[in-house]
């Protein structure tokens, strides 16, 4: 008996993508003749059976949800996780946790294991690889199959399914504004590379916050980060060359490295230099001195993915009308910022 194998082998063993793969099988006129007959004379030869979703089970439910996040580093995508589970347990679903830790190829095996019949559905958040590529053929192909997906807080518009978001770009720019209005006239961003989707929009929010207050914006004065881990580099170049009074971070580990390294050089939060974050997690509330942040409200977040998928496994015909909801966010003033 020839050995089963998964996409993720065929890819390792002809030294293509998984994407490539995966789209050969599929016939995609992106992918060279050659190439597609390479992968699936061997895809034959192995006796490969692709994961597909049997019309069956949509009367043979699992009771579980798939949940599939970039990191569990951000307390943001716990909040998440733990609001999920308290909608699917009120229901009577399980939920299976994977981690793509931002990897197009991670994302696309988490969702070809899933996608056996172990779950119902899947609620994912993309991976900054899966932005960056602009690759999303496996989750609509789990789509057509007919197993449910709701995407929440980095979305593409490319697919069509539910979504839970926050307005991203009126959250950066009321925090921006916030600043302006406490007087400050050197305000900085850290901020992600414009792939990932929620930096782009909070970028944005930040550049009409400057518009909208007369101010120009300052290439200096934007920091965009793709590592996160090597991060401090570039934002203690911010601070030593530019001397910000404000920075807008948007995320709270941005932030709390601003911090840190302000206090390294002698620089006093708030007095000297104050800070805005975004999200609201343990850090922002235990950092010393505690940040002033835009709260995301991950719990809610979670709950509405939540009852949104559910409801749409539960529901007795089919709906193709996707909606999108907006969960609200709010500023909590703390410690990083000037109180008067």
């Amino acid at each position: 008996m020839k050995r089963k194998v998964t996409l993720k082998q065929i890819a390792r063993e002809l030294d293509v993508s998984i994407s490539t793969v995966s789209k050969s099988l599929r016939n995609s006129p992106e992918i060279s003749e050659d190439t597609k007959q390479k992968v699936q004379a061997f895809a034959k030869l192995y006796n490969y059976k692709p994961n597909n979703i049997a019309l069956s089970l949509k009367n043979k439910k699992t009771k579980t949800i798939g949940i599939i996040i970039p990191e569990i580093v951000h307390h943001f995508f716990a909040t998440v996780i733990s609001g999920i589970e308290q909608v699917a347990n009120e229901n009577g679903y399980n939920v299976i946790v994977c981690l793509s830790d931002e990897s197009f190829d991670k994302e696309v095996i988490n969702m070809e294991m899933l996608a056996t019949g172990s779950i119902d559905g899947f609620i994912m958040s993309l991976s900054k690889e899966t932005q960056l590529k602009k690759d999303f053929h496996h989750i609509v192909e789990v789509i057509n199959q007919g197993m449910p997906v709701v995407m929440f807080d980095r979305i593409t518009n490319d697919v069509f399914c539910d979504k839970v978001i926050i307005d991203d770009q009126m959250a950066a720019y009321e925090a921006v504004d916030y600043l302006i209005n406490k007087g400050f006239k050197k305000v900085a961003l850290v901020t992600t590379v414009d792939y990932v989707s929620v930096g782009k929009l909070r970028t944005e929010g930040y550049l009409k916050a400057l518009r909208d207050n007369n101010m120009m914006a300052e290439e200096d004065m934007i920091v965009k980060i793709e590592d996160i881990d090597n991060c401090s580099v570039k934002i203690e170049r911010l601070l030593e060359e530019q001397k910000p009074d404000a920075i807008f971070a948007v995320n709270e580990l941005f932030a709390v490295t601003c911090i840190k390294l302000a206090a390294k050089m002698g620089v006093n939060v708030p007095d000297d230099l104050s800070v805005i974050g975004f999200t609201d997690g343990i850090i922002s509330q235990f950092s010393s001195p505690a940040i002033t942040t835009v709260s995301q409200n991950g719990i809610k977040m979670g709950r509405s993915a939540a009852k949104m998928l559910i409801d749409r496994l539960e529901m007795e015909e089919e709906d193709e009308h996707y909606r999108t909801e907006v969960i609200e966010t709010h500023l909590v003033e703390r410690e990083s910022t000037p109180t008067l």
